[in-house]
């Protein structure tokens, strides 16, 4: 039986040979890609409101009481929409960076 050079670090006998296969194309980002989008966090009044340039003609606005609340707001609105485009055959808008590969953003 042959691992993964990606799963040394799952004991062999952990995983039947089906749900290595499984785990090593999660592992390595088998049909991921990553979508990073601008976005804008302003305050308004009592609180801040956000919005995505890109995706604005779907309604990807939002708002919290903080900057973090909203920044997490509108992080979950431009995944729902970026979603439903994909699921409805639309295409994401091109002033967007697209990645091939899983990759994680960090906002501070």
């Amino acid at each position: 039986m042959q691992v993964s050079a990606s799963l040394t670090s799952i004991r062999k006998s952990a995983y039947s040979d089906s749900m290595k296969n499984t785990h090593a194309m999660h592992i390595k980002g088998k049909g991921m890609k990553t979508y990073v989008f601008r976005v804008v966090i302003e305050p308004d009044e009592d609180r801040w409101s956000a919005y995505c340039p890109a995706l604005r003609q779907y309604a990807a606005t939002t708002w919290g009481h903080t900057q973090e609340e909203a920044l997490k707001h509108i992080r979950e609105v431009v995944q729902m929409v970026v979603e439903e485009l994909i699921e409805d055959g639309e295409p994401i808008p091109e002033d967007v960076q697209v990645s091939q590969e899983p990759l994680v953003a960090v906002t501070i």
